[in-house]
């Protein structure tokens, strides 16, 4: 079964510095129907201003996985991480016992625009942590590429959960398969272009839950690029 879910029914919020779109609740957008799938709790899609962003704050006991799809992001934290996060780059931090952070815009002068996911750990009170792992380019190029793992295997970010997190960038009229073993789900954002997933169609924001689907066969109508999330 796949349960689509168009970019508009989304939360949404514009505070001129941060365009901001929630596919699960989170802040002042509370859905009972869109908690979380799974492990999955958080799935944002932020644009922030140049020089704008996210000063510093706590979290807990979360896995948080950033993936940016234009511009660049500037990372501090209390664990001594200054980074910038910037297309094909996986950034992974394990907010465990605590961490704070904050997240700016590298930029003055362009926009920044990401993905900000949030998983729940396999326990709590994990040490915190934090890894950033550059992939080339050609890595996504018409395939499905692992990114996060609970084994860190292909060279992937570490998650402390049972997911496995790929992303690919499609031509137009590129076909990929995807496949999940028994007993578990997949749930596909699309991040840019238009795309048909056994025949659905989905275009950029698009989401969909999918359950007790063995195959999965994604066609793209447009360029496009789509992160896929195997979950226990």
């Amino acid at each position: 079964m796949i349960t689509t879910r168009p970019a508009a029914t989304r939360g949404h919020f514009d505070f001129g510095w941060l365009d901001t779109c929630h596919t699960f609740s989170f802040g002042d957008y509370h859905d009972p129907a869109h908690m979380q799938f799974r492990a999955l709790r958080v799935l944002n899609e932020d644009r922030v201003q140049p020089g704008q962003g996210f000063g510093t704050h706590g979290h807990r006991d979360m896995e948080i996985l950033t993936w940016v799809l234009a511009g660049a992001l500037e990372h501090r934290d209390s664990l001594g991480t200054h980074g910038v996060i910037r297309p094909g780059e996986a950034q992974v931090m394990s907010a465990g016992t605590g961490i704070r952070h904050s997240e700016f815009n590298a930029s003055d002068q362009e926009p920044v625009h990401f993905l900000q996911i949030w998983m729940l750990p396999e326990r709590a009170g994990l040490p915190p942590r934090y890894d950033q792992v550059a992939f080339p380019e050609a890595d996504f190029e018409n395939r499905l590429r692992l990114i996060a793992s609970p084994d860190a295997t292909e060279g992937s970010v570490k998650l402390f959960q049972d997911v496995r997190v790929f992303v690919a960038s499609l031509a137009a009229g590129c076909e990929v398969q995807a496949a999940l073993a028994p007993g578990r789900f997949g749930f596909l954002q699309v991040a840019r272009g238009s795309l048909t997933l056994n025949g659905q169609m989905l275009q950029a924001g698009d989401s969909a839950r999918i359950e007790a689907e063995s195959h999965l066969t994604l066609h793209a109508e447009t360029p496009s690029e789509v992160l896929f999330f195997d979950l226990a």
